[in-house]
């Protein structure tokens, strides 16, 4: 009988969760479990600026080093627009475990949060008409060359009309669900946002597919998304969307213009780059996305994964190209402040090893209400239908978490 330790004790970490001062990642590799507050990282610490965010928790560590924490590192959030203050701690107690593993038992092992499910309010934001106009201005301004590409999002907000979120509960069911991922949850500010929300908790909680960078020594890799489908329950069907993906002129675009930014942001610190020439297809639970695996050796190991992440963000794949067109175009047509939606999630160490999730398939949770978030690469063969489907597709993810499935919104 050898169940493993290390398989007890990862579930342990996920059990062990609690929102109010704790952070956690799961990914294909390993599981973190970080309570407490040993310091954070304030806007007069730098948290402000995503350029000098590696210097500023360098310091950061360095004090907590002196204040005698035995090994510091950070972890939390960092925003989508980079001049928003990121949401960084050294935490007092760090647990690491092996990758997360679920019997068959896990669900009954598991002890209920509440007696019942939340019964949901869901509003739109924006209405899905509105959406595809907006999808339509992005082609519009694509197809008369002022930019390549843009993402554009879009968001559920979720009432509870009967009792508080279970947040543990529905980082169990992300986490079950995308064992092939990264599933995390982290702290927000509790007056972050700005959507008129009173509440005792503020959780950015989700299970991204995509990841931005993780650096170790003087390897680096990243592995960027872009070209997705919507999956089908029919195992001959799901096959034929995933080839049809790899083959799609238009997603192979799309994809093409991420993998180009993200080697050219990463090739002045890297010895060598391996960059493959064509993507590979990944699945997620409900999506098929295209994948490219970038490698490389760093010149300087001592390169922190901060920095590289900041070189990185945004990626086209989360905000478009030209960068600076397509952020414009960004906020010139989405109808709120994504704040912590397709920003970054992760831990950096004080050899400046660490790793960050982009933020998608994801949600913000209040104590009676949630924001849910998808969004879609537009290029200018995208069709207002076909992204307005994608985001839905994408929505499964939450929803299925949730216990909700919704199929139209």
């Amino acid at each position: 009988m050898k169940q493993s330790a290390l398989t007890v004790l990862t579930a342990q970490l996920l059990d062990g969760y609690r929102p109010g001062a704790a952070f956690f990642l799961s990914t294909p590799n390993q599981t973190l479990l970080a309570e407490g507050t040993f310091m954070e990282l304030t806007e007069a610490d730098g948290a402000c600026d995503l350029q000098q965010l590696s210097g500023s928790v360098s310091d950061l560590l360095g004090r907590a080093a002196r204040m005698n924490h035995s090994s510091p590192m950070v972890v939390g959030a960092i925003p989508f627009d980079r001049a928003k203050p990121a949401k960084l701690v050294v935490p007092t107690t760090v647990l690491w475990g092996g990758p997360l593993q679920f019997s068959s038992d896990t669900e009954t092992r598991r002890p209920a949060e509440s007696n019942s499910l939340p019964t949901y309010r869901i509003t739109p934001v924006p209405r899905p008409e509105q959406y595809a106009q907006g999808v339509q201005q992005a082609i519009d301004r694509l197809r008369s060359g002022e930019m390549s590409k843009v993402v554009l999002s879009r968001a559920l907000d979720l009432t509870s009309t009967n009792i508080t979120i279970p947040i543990g509960q529905l980082l169990h069911s992300l986490a079950r669900h995308n064992s092939h991922g990264y599933t995390f949850a982290v702290d927000l500010p509790k007056d972050h946002g700005g959507q008129g929300h009173s509440s005792s908790q503020n959780v950015l909680i989700g299970a991204s597919p995509e990841l931005l960078v993780r650096k170790t020594g003087n390897r680096v890799i990243s592995n960027p998304l872009a070209g997705s489908a919507p999956r089908s329950k029919d195992p001959v069907e799901d096959r034929r969307i995933g080839e049809a993906l790899l083959s799609s002129v238009k997603d192979l675009h799309e994809h093409a213009v991420v993998i180009e930014a993200v080697a050219e942001a990463l090739r002045p610190f890297c010895r060598s780059l391996d960059v493959p020439n064509l993507p590979s297809l990944i699945q997620t639970e409900t999506m098929w996305h295209l994948s490219t695996v970038v490698q490389g050796e760093l010149l300087d190991p001592s390169i922190s994964s901060l920095a590289l992440a900041a070189a990185l963000h945004p990626t086209p794949a989360v905000c478009g190209t030209p960068m600076e067109l397509a952020r414009e175009a960004i906020g010139q047509i989405e109808p709120y402040d994504r704040g912590f939606y397709t920003g970054m999630v992760g831990w950096s160490d004080a050899a400046g090893n660490g790793e960050w999730i982009v933020t998608i398939r994801c949600a913000e949770v209040y104590e009676h209400s949630l924001r849910l978030y998808a969004g879609a690469g537009i290029v200018s063969d995208s069709t207002p239908e076909g992204e307005l489907a994608e985001t839905s597709a994408k929505f499964r993810t939450m929803l299925n978490a949730l216990g909700l499935h919704h199929n139209q919104l």
